[in-house]
């Protein structure tokens, strides 16, 4: 019987995924790669691992057996090359990263040309990718870390298998339009238009604290998922918003004005890393790089 640790992979990825296209896509291979590496397995073992007579793939006995035992070996060998990384003082590997598109475009780039500069033999592989989605992902190991955004005033649910690491407040202002007159309080802005966020993102949730705070409910005119949309409203004139300091960085302030009013708070950014990643040196370089970006 050769149980070939590749294969055994492909099986322990088709269990988590649900489904061969799934473990696939978790692998970057072909679905046809993963059918013809399951079909060895089973050849090897001499039974059959898992049921595909349905939309997803069930394993059956002997398939959850092996899948269990693929997980211990994972674990293991990923055990096995944190502790090879950490020979010779020099960190190394591919650290896989899932972020949004601000911190790629002014933390995790900012924190890549370091890299390059001081440790050329970490690499890493940036998805973008944010929420429920790239915490699947944290979890079912098809990335090593997420980069995660929060109002300051929400705590953060530290999940089993999920490491927290705190990079840095980014403080929130609050940008009106340049033909607007400065407001010299929030009841200036009570009755103006907001371009809004999800409720379900940190600056979304940062727009109603302000306004309960302030005493008044925001009159949102439009709601964009990214920054610089926004921004192009408030340059528009349609409407105030609320804005971190990084999404701030490089944009041409001629037709916004950025505010001085105070209490706006600010959004936590935390890296959460996948417990069985955490202290891989690659790993840690990248968050000593992270938090080295002014």
């Amino acid at each position: 019987m050769d149980l070939d640790p590749r294969r055994l992979r492909v099986l322990a990825a088709i269990a988590r995924r649900g489904s061969l296209a799934g473990a696939a896509a978790a692998l970057h291979v072909t679905p046809s790669a993963v059918s013809q590496q399951l079909a060895q397995l089973e050849h090897s073992v001499g039974r059959p691992l898992v049921d595909r007579t349905g939309r997803r793939a069930v394993l059956t006995a002997a398939g959850r057996l092996l899948a269990a035992r693929a997980e211990t070996i994972e674990r293991e060998l990923t055990e096995a090359q944190r502790e090879l990384e950490g020979l010779g003082g020099q960190a190394a590997g591919r650290v896989r990263v899932a972020a949004f598109s601000t911190v790629i475009r002014h933390l995790l780039v900012p924190a890549l040309t370091l890299l390059a500069a001081e440790h050329p033999a970490v690499a890493c592989t940036i998805v973008e990718i944010e929420g429920a989605p790239a915490l699947r992902e944290l979890r079912l190991g098809g990335i090593d870390l997420m980069l995660f955004e929060r109002d300051e005033s929400l705590g953060l649910d530290t999940r089993r298998q999920v490491t927290v690491v705190p990079l840095r407040a980014d403080p929130y202002r609050i940008v009106v339009p340049a033909r607007w007159p400065a407001p010299d309080s929030y009841a200036d802005l009570a009755d103006r238009p907001w371009v809004g966020s999800p409720a379900s993102s940190a600056a979304g949730q940062a727009l109603e604290r302000i306004a309960r705070e302030h005493g008044f409910v925001p009159r949102r005119a439009h709601s964009c998922l990214d920054f610089p949309a926004m921004l192009s409203l408030v340059a528009a004139g349609q409407g105030a918003a609320v804005v971190p300091d990084l999404a701030l960085r490089g944009v041409d302030t001629a037709a916004i004005r950025v505010t001085a009013l105070p209490g706006a708070g600010a959004r936590r950014l935390d890296a959460l890393v996948s417990s069985g990643r955490a202290g891989r040196p690659a790993v840690e370089t990248l968050l000593a790089a992270l938090h080295r970006v002014p």
